[in-house]
């Protein structure tokens, strides 16, 4: 491991890549604690201690504590990432945007430049709901949040520039760091809000274990379910369906080419951790704005939208199992993949190149995300469902511990490619390593 940190700093490219990205998450830790002007953040604190275990407690672990501080990152990427669905969605529904995105980079730039209009439009609404909400909540002491001497309508605009431009900023934020750092940004930025906050539950899950309140058999049932998880996810995250591919011999003046076995490998898990946080965000605008409206019918539909309970669990599950297929759809076209290997004369043997070979790997693909769906579902809502009943916090779920292994998977692979790029030995041992490697870039 010490071999491979050393190796890691003598790449001047992923030792400039690296130390960016840790200072960007820098950064954006420092801005979780600076707060929206005109809040009383004693009274705020007070109110979010009263909220614990409801949907905002759920979702201010996504922002690693900036939504229950209020603080200028409080609505995170969560609205980034919705304009992202809603455009995506959108793109299989008008041919204008699906032109766009078959044009390639301008196309894509173009996508990307309503992705952002759509970030902070959706950013002024949210922060519009929570300014106008927060104004009727109160500390249980009968403390007011928002401090009295501020107009009602200057608060409202103040907290909607506030809230709007962090947003965006995260959201540059995270293009940055896909473009001069390692690993995905945005969901750098999410595992960055979650880790930050995981001391902080150990020693409340103790503090509950020596107050009584938590038995030691189940604290030892809590981490036997954490460490089931934990190998769950790690299995599925690395498994593969490998395609077998043969290359037919092709002469080139006085050479031979071709003749060649490979494999076409396929993730059972294709979307990765995509479509939890697609759901999380998609649940979570309208349960942060009933959380915020002190209105009896409004706070009756706020209280279903809780983790472990039925509705919420049933939509969660089903968006899931949606953005699965959705994302999966989104990154392989199997029309794409045959006329790939016909043109460089692979196939699969038994199976006839181009029409019957795209619907081949269409058909192991379908079968593939249909048990990945099934457990990213599975993962996401059945422990929370145990850990609710045993009164453990939030970010011992299954959602955060898929994202956090997820991302922490792909940036590792990241690391590993650069690595394996310049004859450097990886992570894991050199010659299992670039036997794998190299079966999964041939194709």
């Amino acid at each position: 491991m010490w071999a491979t940190i050393q190796n890691i700093f003598r790449i001047e490219e992923l030792r400039d890549r690296i130390l960016f990205t840790i200072s960007m998450l820098i950064i954006f830790r420092i801005g979780a604690h600076i707060p929206t002007p005109g809040i009383d953040g004693e009274a705020l604190s007070r109110f979010f201690e009263a909220q614990a275990g409801s949907i905002l407690g759920f979702f201010d672990m996504f922002t690693g504590g900036a939504l229950g501080r209020l603080t200028i990152f409080a609505l995170g990427v969560m609205p980034y990432i919705s304009a992202s669905i809603i455009i995506q969605l959108l793109t299989v529904v008008f041919p204008y945007l699906e032109r766009l995105s078959k044009e390639g980079d301008a196309g894509r730039r173009k996508i990307t430049t309503y992705t952002r209009y759509g970030t902070i439009v959706l950013s002024i609404i949210q922060s519009f709901g929570i300014a106008v909400g927060i104004q009727s909540m109160a500390a249980p002491d009968g403390s007011p949040v928002v401090i009295s001497t501020m107009n009602a309508w200057g608060f409202r605009a103040l907290t909607i520039i506030t809230l709007t431009t962090g947003t965006t900023f995260l959201m540059w934020m995270g293009e940055q760091i896909n473009e001069r750092g390692i690993g995905n940004g945005i969901s750098l930025l999410i595992f960055a809000g979650i880790v930050v906050d995981v001391p902080g539950a150990l020693i409340n899950s103790i503090q509950l274990m020596q107050s009584g309140q938590l038995s030691e058999l189940m604290m030892t049932l809590v981490v036997l379910i954490m460490v089931a998880v934990l190998f769950c996810v790690i299995f599925m995250e690395t498994a593969y369906r490998k395609i077998p591919v043969q290359y037919a011999k092709q002469v080139q003046g006085n050479k031979m080419y071709g003749g060649q076995s490979s494999n076409l490998p396929l993730k059972i898990n294709s979307a990765g951790v995509i479509p939890p946080i697609f759901a999380s965000s998609i649940l979570a605008f309208p349960a942060t704005i009933t959380g915020f409206i002190a209105v009896p019918w409004v706070q009756a539909i706020g209280g279903q939208l809780v983790p472990g309970k039925f509705v919420y669990s049933f939509l969660f599950a089903v968006m899931t199992f949606f953005f699965c297929f959705f994302y999966t759809a989104i990154q392989y076209n199997p029309v794409k993949i045959a006329d790939e290997m016909k043109r460089y004369g692979g196939y699969i043997p038994g199976i006839r190149p181009g029409k019957k070979t795209a619907e081949y790997i269409n058909m192991v693909l379908t079968r593939l995300t249909f048990g990945g769906g099934l457990y990213l579902s599975a993962i996401c809502v059945v422990p929370p469902i145990f850990f609710l009943q045993m009164g453990v916090p939030f970010m011992f779920g299954g959602t955060a511990l898929l994202i956090v292994v997820g991302v922490a998977l792909d940036t590792v692979n990241q690391v590993e490619t650069f690595l394996l790029n310049r004859n450097y030995d990886g992570f894991m041992r050199k010659s299992k390593r670039r036997q794998s490697s190299s079966r999964r870039l041939r194709i």
